[in-house]
């Protein structure tokens, strides 16, 4: 949605409502969390009567009460939001340490790479309206890190074994045509969403949602070298539509999924010639 403001999407999946504005913001509290990120520009934030500079690549964090205000000092402030209902951190704080308690973040403005990445990933993927399992995934990533960096101390789990992401990737490897959630892949592994994430990380190097981008990924190559319509090899390794499955596949391959098919029609003809 849009309107003279800024733009606004409701992410239902997830529970939250994602925001982008271009504009200052007089002195306020929410009744909910607020997970910022400064786009461009520079500005000045008071909150809980401590002065911070921001600057672009800044994360801000708000906890429920915390009275603040942002105006911009020099370039246009281009400001991107999470508002995270109480409800909806308790089932994540839930999931990520075992204890389904609000967290109290003890730092209003952290500068770190990693979680703005995050953060920016998560934010376009929102509101582009990916897949619910990324959504999910890079949520959880993305508030571990924070929790990990200015909130409660969050306990270490013992770590998952070996075999419960086997089973995991056997289930990806079995069913990467169908709609795959992380609540099914946690179902198959025994595990909570965050003690996979973590776990998938360890053994695979890579998140669930990616590992099952690159089974089908390899799945749709298979496909086009038998000369199978790219549309229809996106349908049958379960990509949402034809654009999520050029782009992956583009990315991972370094062709699209036409030019890739191509190229083996183009040695069959070549066969038949001889």
């Amino acid at each position: 949605m849009k309107d003279e403001f800024g733009t606004a999407v409701y992410d239902a999946g997830l529970r939250l409502e994602a925001y982008r504005f271009r504009r200052s913001f007089p002195k306020h509290f929410h009744e909910y969390y607020v997970v910022g990120y400064i786009e461009d520009g520079q500005g000045e934030l008071i909150c809980r009567d401590v002065a911070y500079a921001l600057k672009k690549g800044d994360i801000i964090i708000y906890n429920p009460g915390d009275l603040h205000a942002c105006a911009e000092s020099g370039a246009a402030l281009e400001y991107w939001g999470l508002h995270i209902p109480k409800e909806t951190m308790l089932d994540l704080t839930g999931e990520l340490t075992g204890q389904r308690t609000l967290p109290a973040f003890s730092q209003n403005v952290v500068s770190d790479p990693e979680a703005a990445w995050d953060f920016r990933a998560l934010h376009e993927e929102i509101m582009r309206g990916s897949r619910e399992f990324e959504r999910e995934e890079r949520l959880l990533l993305l508030l571990s890190r924070l929790l990990r960096l200015c909130g409660q101390p969050v306990g270490d789990p013992a770590p998952a074994g070996r075999e419960a992401v086997e089973r995991a990737c056997a289930f990806m490897e079995g069913h990467y045509g169908e709609r795959i959630t992380l609540e099914r892949l946690r179902e198959e592994a025994g595990l909570s969403k965050s003690a996979l994430l973590r776990a998938f990380a360890r053994e695979k190097g890579v998140t669930p949602y990616r590992y099952l981008e690159n089974l089908r990924v390899g799945a749709a190559k298979r496909l086009l070298e038998q000369g199978v319509p790219p549309a229809e090899a996106a349908l049958r390794t379960g990509f949402s539509d034809q654009s999520h499955f050029t782009n992956y596949f583009s990315r991972f391959i370094g062709l699209a999924p036409g030019a890739y098919r191509e190229m083996f029609l183009d040695k069959e003809r070549l066969c038949h010639e001889k």
